[in-house]
């Protein structure tokens, strides 16, 4: 296998059979097609967003990479080797992190956890104790090592996870919602330690988000997923070109002014000194700040990211009317003939 597949998967596969009450003592057996024939490959060393709504079949996929589930059909390889056949021998090559769901020990300090994970994995002492001081300093556990699991914060645990599925030197590690219920300097934090690692040691990383600034600041590709078929996949540029999605700048101004005017944005909504303008995601923020900032008296500003579901929204918007622009031509070409 060449490094253009490190990870692939060619028409997979995962269907459901879900029994629910329909009487007293009769229950209707239906199927649910979680994932419907994905295909796609990651070259060895890439950082992908693999993103879509709540129920798309996100969470199935990553289940299937790394064994927890089998496939229902089709062919899934993770550095060539099936990991519903062999999971335990794929186990020490791949690092998962759930973020509703923590690996660690709950009742244990968080240093007994790595320690567990220390024999479980069979790092060597001296790759072991490397690795651990690394990740310590890079994620700032250093106080954290003695507190029991569940006392840490959110963002403290997620810290912690990332550590724990990072010890064993993973080639590839699987990201689900790592950031989610994050403060600002938490999430922060995260993202420069995966810049870091994915440049330092090459590492493939497949990130599930609705964040989609995780996504930006981190992935130079994205994948979308929604009813288990993939709607896209290519840069995020083009993504926000195909789904025509917004971002806002919300400014705070010292009093109340005349609506903004710094093309290509426009204002949306006024609410005494504070304004919301939209423009296109694909448009540099920076540009828009730094001109608000020079030509108006500014008290603060932020910027809000279009939530994935409008992007996907309008994607299936503009592929219906395409669809049926391409119905009513062909109508026409066969009442002209």
């Amino acid at each position: 296998m060449s490094d253009e597949a490190f990870i692939e998967l060619d028409g997979v596969e995962k269907v459901f059979d879900v029994r629910k009450k329909t009487g007293f003592l009769k229950r209707e057996r239906r199927q649910v097609r979680a994932v419907d024939s994905i295909s796609f490959t990651v070259p060895r060393g890439e950082m992908v967003g693999y993103i879509g709504p709540n129920g798309a079949g996100k969470s199935t996929t990553i289940k299937m990479l790394t064994g927890i589930l089998t496939p229902s059909g089709g062919r899934l390889r993770v550095a060539g080797i099936d990991p519903s056949r062999e999971r335990t021998r794929l186990a020490h090559r791949i690092g998962v992190v759930f973020g509703q769901r923590t690996t660690l020990w709950w009742d244990l300090p968080l240093i007994d956890s790595y320690k567990l994970m220390h024999r479980m994995y069979r790092i060597p002492d001296a790759r072991y104790r490397e690795n651990l001081d690394r990740l310590v300093e890079l994620l700032d556990l250093g106080a954290l090592l003695d507190v029991p699991v569940r006392q840490l914060s959110l963002g403290q645990r997620m810290r912690g996870d990332i550590a724990a599925a990072l010890l064993h030197d993973p080639e590839v590690l699987y990201l689900d919602e790592p950031t989610i219920g994050l403060d600002v300097i938490s999430k922060s934090r995260v993202r420069e330690f995966l810049r870091e690692l994915n440049a330092e040691r090459g590492t493939t990383v497949l990130l599930t988000t609705h964040d989609l600034q995780d996504i930006e600041q981190l992935c130079s590709r994205v994948m979308v997923i929604d009813h288990g078929r993939m709607m896209y996949d290519g840069p995020l540029a083009g993504l926000h070109e195909v789904g025509e999605s917004e971002r806002t700048l919300v400014v705070d101004l010292e009093r109340e002014l005349p609506p903004i005017e710094v093309p290509p944005a426009r204002v949306v909504k006024v609410e005494g000194p504070r304004q919301w303008l939209a423009f296109p995601a694909a448009e540099s923020a920076a540009v828009l700040v730094a001109r608000v900032a020079a030509e108006y008296p500014l008290v603060d500003l932020s910027v809000r990211e279009p939530d994935i579901e409008t992007v996907i929204a309008k994607m299936y918007a503009e592929q219906a009317e395409q669809a049926e622009k391409a119905g009513s031509a062909g109508n026409a070409g066969k009442a002209i003939s």
